[in-house]
């Protein structure tokens, strides 16, 4: 198995996973269709039905080519997930940009992050399974939200816009639990005759839980609850 740390698309130059090299653009384009071929496959499979040959058949890539890039279905798994983070951390921070107020900035990374779990259902399936293929990978999906998210909950309280006596990091966990339990509930299981999910979590239900953190994070006296 490969370590994680070597799958990384964060880097600005992506490599091989076999042979630790730069990938040059055609390279890129056909490892993007593997990882595209394998959302599609572990989301509808899961891991253990998944196979190698039912990826590439997926992405009409040879067999042979799939080794150049990945050496297992494990570390095409893991590469997934990491690239699933990547995008869905991208999703909610472009839709953050411009926003003039930490609340602000929830209720749109929120609605971001809404819409490419509406796009990319595979997220919670692939990420659910990690836990027992891959418990390192698992994690370091987790953490990578978190780091941001209490980087931004520490910057807003140097400038009085978050409640400074909420301690940033249990604060990021909880909401970022809070988001993927009501993506669950509101958009995986409220599926169409197509068994598809909405585009869009429900106003109603998105008003509501945007006031609930707009009620956690709100600034407060700082004596207030005797502090």
């Amino acid at each position: 198995m490969t370590a994680y740390g070597e799958l990384a698309d964060d880097t600005s130059e992506l490599v091989s996973s076999v042979t630790g090299r730069p990938l040059t653009k055609r390279g890129e384009a056909t490892r993007r269709k593997l990882l595209e071929a394998a959302e599609e496959v572990f989301a509808d499979q899961g891991y253990h039905e998944a196979s190698i040959v039912k990826i590439t058949d997926r992405a009409g890539i040879g067999l042979g080519t799939f080794y150049l890039y990945f050496d297992s279905k494990q570390t095409i798994f893991e590469a997934l997930v990491i690239d699933l983070n990547r995008r869905v951390r991208q999703a909610m921070s472009e839709a953050m940009v411009d926003t003039q107020s930490r609340l602000e900035a929830e209720r749109a990374g929120f609605a971001g992050f809404f819409r490419f779990t509406a796009e990319h259902p595979a997220l919670y399936r692939v990420v659910r399974e990690a836990e027992f293929v891959s418990p390192a990978v698992l994690r370091l999906h987790y953490t990578r939200i978190v780091e941001g998210y209490e980087e931004g909950l520490r910057a807003a309280q140097l400038t009085g816009d978050v409640d400074r006596q909420l301690d940033p990091e249990t604060t990021a966990w909880a909401l970022m639990g809070m988001g993927e339990l009501i993506g669950m509930r509101f958009l995986l299981w409220e599926t169409d005759e197509q068994g598809r999910p909405p585009a869009t979590l429900a106003p109603k239900v998105f008003d509501g839980m945007a006031r609930f953190i707009d009620n956690a994070l709100a600034p407060r006296p700082e004596n207030e609850g005797g502090h």
